[in-house]
């Protein structure tokens, strides 16, 4: 069997259809050419000419599958070396320790809100939290606005201590 004469006469078509196999150009004349390459190493294999075409077309979409599976392996094969390297990948989520965290100091700030004075604390709840204005939180808690500055600022030291308090040794705590 002439191998160049069968390659030339049927490249084309089987291009063609490794286009929609493979799903972009480059890959498909990769393909193609990994394709022939394997064709030509057995030839030996193929019994009848006129098979040439169905044979290299089936050896050309194995060749565009095997393709796929290591583009879609790579990601993880360079992870792979990476750890290998001893590195790792920054994760866009937080550790267990900073959720711990983030939930211990969550907890502390609401004993904190809680152990105010009940003025104290709706002044703070909503002007801190909720954020509403001064005038607006004056007049939902029908006070002043010269009481509710007041008492948000009683209710902000107090605060300040209880957190101090918790979170610093007692020889550094402020008094």
């Amino acid at each position: 069997m002439d191998f160049e004469a069968l390659a030339n006469q049927h490249k084309d078509v089987v291009y063609r259809q490794l286009m929609r196999a493979c799903g972009n150009r480059e890959d498909a004349e990769d393909v193609l050419i990994e394709a022939l390459l394997k064709a030509y190493r057995n030839l030996d294999q193929l019994h009848e000419s006129g098979a040439f075409r169905a044979w290299l077309v089936q050896i050309g979409r194995r060749v565009c599958w095997q393709l796929k599976q290591r583009e879609a392996l790579l990601p993880i094969l360079q992870l792979s070396a990476l750890e290998g390297e001893g590195m790792q990948l920054a994760s866009d989520q937080e550790s267990a320790e900073t959720t711990v965290e983030r939930q211990q100091m969550k907890a502390l700030l609401q004993q904190a809100i809680e152990s105010l004075p009940q003025s104290e604390r709706e002044v703070y709840e909503l002007r801190d939290i909720r954020e509403l204005g001064g005038e607006e939180t004056a007049a939902q808690l029908n006070i002043t606005l010269a009481a509710m500055k007041s008492r948000l600022y009683r209710a902000r030291t107090n605060l300040r201590r209880y957190l101090d308090g918790a979170l610093l040794p007692a020889s550094v705590a402020p008094r």
